[in-house]
C-alpha cells in the first residue's frame, strides 16, 4: 500500500506521544487500528465483489459460448440427418426403379412360351392364324399380371417396424463372470 520504513514508523510514533501524552496515546493507537482495520476489510470487500462479477461475466460468456456451440451442432446434425434421409429415400427409388425393370425382364425371359406361338415363329411366315395369337395372349395375360401384383411398390416407406439390434448386455452368466 504505502511505502513506509520502520524510521517513519518511529518518528510518528515519537510525534504521537509527545502531542497526546502518555495517558491518550493507547486510546489514540485503538482507534486509527480500528480505522485501519475497517479501511482494509472495505478494500478486501470490493476486491472480493469485483473479482466475483468478473468470475461472473466469464462463466456467462463460456456459457453463452457453449449454448452456440450447441446450437451449430444441433443444426450440423440436423443437415446431416436431411441429407442421410434425402440419400436413402433416393437409393430407395434407385434400387426401386432398377428392382422394377430387372423384375419385368426376369418375368419375360423365364416366362414359359406358348407351343403354338414358337410353331408359328418357326414355321417363319410371319403372319399367325387367330387361334395361335388367342392362345398366346391368353397365356402371356396372367404371367404380366402376377408380375404387376407381386412387384408393387408401397405408396410410403415405413421403416418403424423394422428391428434394431439390442446392444445391452446379456444377462447369462459366463464362465468368466464366476471369478470375478
Amino acid at each position: 500500500m504505502f511505502d513506509i520504513g520502520f524510521s517513519e514508523v518511529f518518528v510518528i510514533a515519537i510525534v504521537a506521544l509527545i502531542v497526546l501524552g502518555p495517558e491518550r496515546l493507547p486510546k489514540a493507537a485503538r482507534f486509527a487500528g480500528l480505522w485501519v482495520r475497517r479501511a482494509r476489510a472495505q478494500w478486501y470487500s470490493v476486491k472480493s465483489e469485483l473479482e466475483r462479477e468478473l468470475a461472473d461475466d466469464e462463466l456467462k460468456r463460456s456459457l453463452r459460448q457453449a449454448q452456440d456451440d450447441l446450437r451449430s451442432a444441433q443444426q450440423q446434425l440436423r443437415d446431416g440427418d436431411r441429407a442421410l434421409r434425402e440419400g436413402v429415400d433416393d437409393l430407395n427409388r434407385r434400387v426401386a426403379g432398377t428392382g422394377a425393370a430387372a423384375t419385368a425382364a426376369d418375368d419375360a425371359a423365364a416366362a414359359p412360351r406358348d407351343p403354338a406361338a414358337l410353331e408359328d415363329q418357326a414355321l417363319g411366315d410371319g403372319a399367325s392364324n387367330g387361334a395361335a395369337s388367342d392362345r398366346a395372349a391368353a397365356y402371356a395375360a396372367p404371367a404380366h399380371a402376377a408380375a404387376d401384383t407381386a412387384h408393387a411398390e408401397p405408396s410410403h416407406l415405413d421403416y418403424s417396424g423394422a428391428s434394431q439390434p439390442d446392444y445391452r448386455p446379456s444377462t447369462a452368466q459366463t464362465p468368466n463372470d464366476e471369478r470375478r
